[in-house]
């Protein structure tokens, strides 16, 4: 989005029938007049420190682009620890990941408008012609429709739309002739198959070569798509057609709108996930604006901003008026149900969030974009990166970070908008922790945990396509760009496409299709530039003052004063009872459990178990708090089962010409000597002989005072560690014998002791997959003499080699599982685990992909604790009922048989109706797990 576009949001649009001009005008004066308000008030960063930055900026775009180019291309993306291309079938499959690349040299195409932006026009010539030449669209691949169209499609757009500016300039690009605009529009056609369905919502995938359907299309057989996926074509579909004169496109793009619009949830205004292609049945009914969902409404407003049809901007409003009343719970933007939208869904948030203060800035809605951003701040301020995922209480629940841009993209728009300095700030520290964490040889590796600093062999072409393109104009002055950014509007994919589109090729109608259009607040349909004064309120600190109560928020609980906006309705009503505060000892506790439907029962052993029914609670608001109450149980006990586990470590690359650049996820043992707890041990390394360390070393002189090398198989990790301790060895690590194995594609692994006593291992022992062996093996192999680091996690690097100091990041605490909830009859089994050593390998609990698990927690009522995670252990019921389950089924069925009819406050229901409406909201809690950024 565009800085005319951000102030057409902070201004709220302008009739459509007005020139763009004149919008673009009217615009840029409430942009300039809110900057003057906020500047008065702040030091403002020096333009020496921003040009130094920008230069900053540059060079990290150098090195980014420069090592796709030399060690990737035609590829479609650098792997920048092991330096080479990442083709699509020749490495092991990422899953959806992959979808994104079609053998199409995508990180080029989605890089050619970032060239511009960042004045790199003869570059930008040479990539236009690489493109020309070497890109084939007509390969044998199946992907994504929704990341082919904002990465390819949008590039080849973004590219062209730039291309012609240059050609009027009459310097560069003077041979141009369209030929990026021919390419995209036979991709363009090549993606339409996937509209033939009676929904007119496409297939997800299409094979680039045979469509779909066709046996060797090898797609076509799905049946849901998620909401973003089918809601997020309209710019660069209806761009496709206003620059071709091609209306199909345009029409199909509006077509899924429509769809999806109708099927919004009526009596919410919201929408779920996933939907049905076929039947338009929502899937998966949660609702937020992370993951999923995102992009959809992003497309509406900016649909309106370009194409300026109104019944966009009304849906937008429709669907923004929603999601402040029931999703924003400043600073927080929690998933919930459509269809009971006072119930959270999750008590999680995901990194895509990121882009929404930037989309309140364009709405105009100042206030909740500095809330919500500051606290994503904070979040980053603590992990050095925002987590793929973290909880309500600021713990990390997915710890990748696949250096994503929407944070840097927020904090721009924040900019344009505010002009307050602290922006600039912001976008400093995301510079130095790109270069201090993230900055390999070969390019930018994204995080494999924030937590360790441990990194992943890739690096997507959204990093190059938005991040630097948001980074470099935050610093830039407007006669730093070599054309006005305001004449366009950002995709998705921070793909440029120009304003004056809204009055080419107009053969689309433009009749107001939103229908049942509902009477909302007027504030959110003003259609004039208001007075700065209102927005920006004639204070330099009104900023700071929003900000100000959100610094410690991360280091603290979740604000006691953050409560669900159901809550507020209970005129002096007590908070519900929340988990962590549960004692089973305290009768007004179980007094409210007992309202809530939930019943204690003490077994024979002295166990206690929890079930909640829900037509035994005193009102549909209590029934939803039980709810809420054992989903929290649940999360609390699965919590203290991970915290027993040990987390993931790091082997860090210290020697030249690493210098610590190099992190490599490690697997912990649960015997030798405990990084967490002792200093780092640092050291050369050197293979052990034999090599898989099974008997007496042949070669002690040669791993005396190192770090052995062994392979995994044929005997104990023990056993192992004690053949290279015996032979002076300061430190092992484990190398997997299962080639191509990878932490990229396998869950992580903590090595186990042979069940005797291992406290007579001393030094520490980690275990790495054969990808990441393999490039200590080849360090080795080239370098001869390589020094590491083991440690829990990423230290800084060597000062006396690099000359710079870095803060150390801190460790957080285990992620909390997601949770299943798996019948009307929920159950809390309250009882001891043990820990089980017959296994010598142990599944690390993060994953971007959450597995399913049922928890139960433990409660021993006999002991009152203000800590209520001391009282809790976990159980794993891995599906099977047992004796008890099958009492508390027959308890159940009695009970409800002998009260056909259950009051709810005043109103009575049949009990068909309750049950009804209480497994919908089963059915969302269990697709809950199946939840994937």
């Amino acid at each position: 989005m565009s800085e005319a576009g951000g102030c057409r949001g902070c201004a709220s649009p302008v009739p459509q029938r007005a020139p763009w001009s004149l919008v673009a005008a009217t615009a840029a004066l409430c942009l300039v007049s809110a900057t003057s308000v906020w500047t008065a008030g702040a030091a403002p960063m020096s333009r020496e420190e921003k040009q130094k930055l920008g230069i900053q900026v540059l060079e990290m775009f150098d090195h980014a682009y420069g090592n796709y180019m030399e060690h990737a291309y035609p590829a479609d993306e650098l792997m920048p620890l092991t330096c080479r291309g990442r083709v699509r079938g020749q490495e092991p499959s990422r899953g959806d990941v992959d979808d994104a690349l079609g053998k199409f040299s995508l990180t080029l195409i989605d890089s050619l408008d970032t060239l511009v932006v960042l004045n790199k026009t003869k570059e930008f010539e040479d990539a236009v012609r690489k493109v020309l030449r070497d890109v084939n669209l007509d390969n044998d691949v199946v992907v994504s429709v929704f990341e082919t169209n904002i990465r390819v499609l949008g590039g080849l757009l973004g590219g062209h739309s730039l291309a012609i500016m240059l050609k009027e300039k009459g310097e560069y690009m003077q041979w141009y002739n369209d030929e990026l605009l021919q390419m995209a529009k036979q991709l363009g056609y090549k993606l339409l198959p996937a509209f033939n369905t009676t929904s007119g919502l496409p297939y997800p995938r299409i094979n680039l070569k045979f469509g779909i359907r066709k046996p060797e299309a090898r797609t076509g057989t799905e049946t849901d798509t998620c909401t973003a996926c089918a809601g997020t074509l309209i710019l660069e579909f209806a761009a496709l057609s206003r620059f071709t004169g091609a209306t199909i496109f345009e029409e199909y793009a509006r077509k899924a709108l429509d769809f999806l619009w109708e099927k919004r949830q009526r009596s919410s205004n919201l929408v779920g996930v996933t939907i049905n292609i076929h039947t338009g049945d929502w899937v998966r009914k949660d609702s937020g604006v992370g993951a999923g969902i995102d992009s959809y409404y992003e497309y509406l407003l900016k649909a309106y901003v370009l194409l300026g049809d109104d019944s966009f901007l009304e849906r937008f409003n429709t669907h923004y008026d929603a999601i402040m009343r029931y999703i924003s719970q400043p600073p927080l933007l929690l998933d919930v149900h459509i269809h009971k939208p006072m119930l959270n869904a999750r008590t999680w948030m995901d990194a895509l969030l990121a882009f929404f203060p930037g989309l309140q800035v364009l709405k105009g809605d100042i206030r909740p974009a500095i809330e919500t951003h500051e606290m994503l701040y904070q979040v980053i301020k603590k992990h050095n990166f925002l987590p793929e995922a973290f909880t309500t209480d600021f713990r990390v629940h997915w710890a990748q970070h696949p250096l994503r841009p929407e944070f840097a993209e927020s904090t721009y728009f924040l900019y344009k908008a505010t002009g307050d300095p602290y922006y600039l700030e912001v976008g400093k520290t995301l510079i130095e922790n790109l270069n201090k964490y993230a900055r390999v040889p070969c390019g930018f590796a994204a995080m494999k945990d924030v937590r360790t600093g441990s990194h992943e062999d890739r690096m997507d072409s959204f990093f190059l396509a938005e991040m630097f393109k948001y980074l470099y104009l935050l610093f830039a002055d407007k006669e730093d760009i070599i054309f006005d950014i305001e004449d366009y509007i950002f995709t998705t994919e921070a793909h440029l496409l120009p304003l004056w589109l809204s009055t080419t090729n107009q053969s689309i109608s433009k009749k107001n299709t939103t229908t049942e259009y509902i009477e909302l607040d007027d504030s959110n349909f003003d259609w004039t530039c208001p007075n700065t004064q209102i927005l920006f309120p004639n204070d330099p600190l009104y900023a700071q003052s929003i900000r100000e109560p959100l610094k410690n928020v991360v280091d603290k609980s979740c604000p006691r004063g953050i409560i669900r906006v159901e809550e507020s309705f209970r005129s002096g009503a007590k908070p519900p009872l929340r988990a962590r505060d549960f004692m089973a000892t305290n009768p007004e506790h179980l007094e409210i459990l007992k309202k809530m439907g939930v019943s204690l029962i003490h077994l024979k052993d002295g166990r206690v178990q929890l079930v909640q029914h829900a037509i035994q609670a005193a009102s549909s608001i209590d029934a939803e708090d039980g709810l809420r109450f054992m989903q929290e149980m649940i999360e609390l006990s699965s919590q203290q089962q991970k915290e027993q586990q040990l987390p993931p470590r790091a082997v860090q690359i210290v020697s030249h010409p690493f210098f610590g650049r190099v992190v490599l996820t490690a697997g912990p043992a649960q015997f030798g000597l405990d990084l967490s707890k002792h200093k780092e041990t640092r050291g050369f390394v050197a293979s052990s002989k034999p090599y898989n360390g099974c008997s007496e070393l042949t070669n002690p002189e040669a791993v005396m005072g190192k770090i052995a090398l062994i392979q995994r198989g044929q005997c104990m990790f023990a056993e192992k560690a004690r053949n290279i301790q015996n032979a002076g060895a300061i430190g092992g690590i484990v190398i997997d014998d299962n080639e191509g194995s990878s932490s990229d594609t396998a869950p992580l692994f903590q090595m186990a002791g042979d069940g005797k006593d291992t406290d007579d291992i001393k030094i520490p022992m980690l275990f790495l997959f054969s990808k990441e062996g393999s490039i200590i093996l080849d360090a080795i192999r080239e370098y001869e003499e390589v020094e590491v680091l083991l440690s829990d996690k990423a230290k800084d690097r060597d000062p006396e080699m690099e000359n710079e100091e870095q803060p150390s990041s801190e460790t957080d605490s285990q992620d909390q599982s997601t949770e299943q909830i798996t019948s009307n009859s929920q159950e809390v089994d309250l009882v001891d685990q043990e820990s089980s050593e017959e296994s010598s390998l142990h599944s690390h609990p993060e994953s971007l992909s959450p597995t399913d698990t049922d928890n139960a927690a433990s409660v021993s009522p006999s002991k009152q604790n203000s800590d209520p995670l001391e009282n809790y252990e976990t159980l794993s019921l891995d599906g099977e009922c047992t004796d008890l389950d099958n009492q508390l089924q027959e308890q159940s069925e009695t009970e409800e048989d002998s009260n056909p009819n259950v009051s709810w406050g005043k109103k009575v229901q049949p009990i068909d109706s309750i049950l009804a409406d209480w497994n919908e909201d089963i059915e969302a809690f269990e697709m809950m797990d199946k939840d994937e950024l």
